[in-house]
């Protein structure tokens, strides 16, 4: 399984140029900053606090309920912030810190180890690759490429992805995890040797959510204010986290391809970089609020071609990039606006459901 890219061009060159000379104009680290590091004092202690009130404090239901809803988006928002920079190495100079933090997606009841894997070496390299990119390979509960078979209850996939997604934190905890460790790899990519220390961080971490986010709320908590309160988080918290990363691939102007069915290899045109751009889309990345929120995650564009540069870097990186793709011809995949991407998200789901 092999993808290569054959034509090359001053793009990424020059785009690599421009943001150098940003970066050393500025006197600025690539890594995160004060910015980045105040938000994660934010979100980590948000998280205590918010699970605190919820399992030792719990208010009354019309109050706990929005409060675990809240604390959902805030798992979401720790993964966005803390988790993805960490895990890209881009959160701090310091590695140790890096590894560390990335295991907040232990936290979150997943595996960091495999998520790197499955986000930076298989996602960042074959982005909506159909049959290698993870995140798209979702046969046969949706279908997110034309290269995918076409099946009955697709029609409906566009009403009953919004479900899917509420449940995607229970699955990785309890299904999706499983198969790539036993198998040690993710689809047909092999993940790196698991050394013993991996093993107990996959085991303790499995167990740490069983006893952290089930056991202690139940000891504590009436089991049907649990399950509420437990569904309710996790809802918005999959519901947050998938929306978000669909947005930025899965919609109408991002492009889609697969491998050779014989030789399962990928010859593109173009070089590595104008297929990112090709593939990978951003959104609402004037609105401050939403890119303090997510990551920076709305300027996925930015992500993929710097992927070890901090999000906190993001805004001023989309300026250079708007300003060399104008004097390339490379074109820039954007949505002015959240509520737009997630139309354009809509459509294509629909469509793809049911035009083969």
């Amino acid at each position: 399984m092999r993808i290569t890219f054959n034509k090359s061009t001053q793009f990424y060159s020059t785009l690599r140029k421009e943001v150098e000379a940003y970066f050393q104009s500025k006197k600025l680290a690539k890594h995160g900053n004060a910015a980045l590091y105040s938000k994660t004092v934010i979100l980590l202690g948000s998280f205590a606090v918010l699970y605190t009130i919820l399992v030792f404090f719990t208010p009354v239901w019309y109050i706990a309920l929005p409060l675990a809803m809240l604390f959902g988006m805030n798992c979401a928002f720790i993964g966005f912030n803390i988790m993805h920079d960490a895990c890209h190495e881009s959160y701090s100079k310091n590695p140790k810190v890096n590894y560390y933090l990335g295991h907040t997606m232990n936290l979150l009841g997943s595996s960091a180890f495999i998520w790197k894997t499955k986000h930076n070496t298989v996602h960042h390299t074959f982005t909506n690759v159909d049959g290698v990119d993870d995140d798209i390979v979702k046969v046969p509960i949706f279908r997110w490429a034309k290269t995918q078979p076409l099946k009955k209850l697709h029609r409906f996939q566009h009403i009953y992805a919004f479900f899917i997604y509420m449940l995607s934190p229970i699955f990785w905890v309890f299904l999706t995890d499983y198969p790539k460790y036993f198998t040690k790899s993710v689809g047909h990519v092999p993940l790196p040797k698991i050394s013993t220390k991996e093993h107990i961080i996959f085991w303790g971490s499995k167990l740490f959510y069983i006893a952290f986010y089930i056991a202690i709320p139940l000891y504590f908590l009436p089991t049907s204010t649990f399950l509420i309160g437990y569904f309710a988080m996790n809802a918005v918290f999959g519901l947050t986290l998938s929306l978000v990363f669909q947005l930025a691939h899965v919609v109408e102007n991002t492009h889609f391809t697969s491998l050779d069915e014989k030789t399962e290899e990928l010859s593109v045109e173009d070089e590595w970089a104008v297929f990112q751009m090709a593939t990978t889309s951003n959104f609402a990345t004037n609105n401050k609020v939403i890119s303090w929120c997510l990551g920076g995650l709305n300027f996925q564009v930015e992500h993929h071609l710097f992927s070890r540069i901090s999000h906190v870097h993001y805004p001023a990186l989309n300026k250079i990039l708007i300003k060399v793709c104008k004097e390339t011809g490379v074109q820039y995949n954007a949505y002015p606006t959240m509520w737009q991407a997630f139309k354009s998200h809509m459509r294509y789901v629909k469509r793809l459901g049911n035009v083969a």
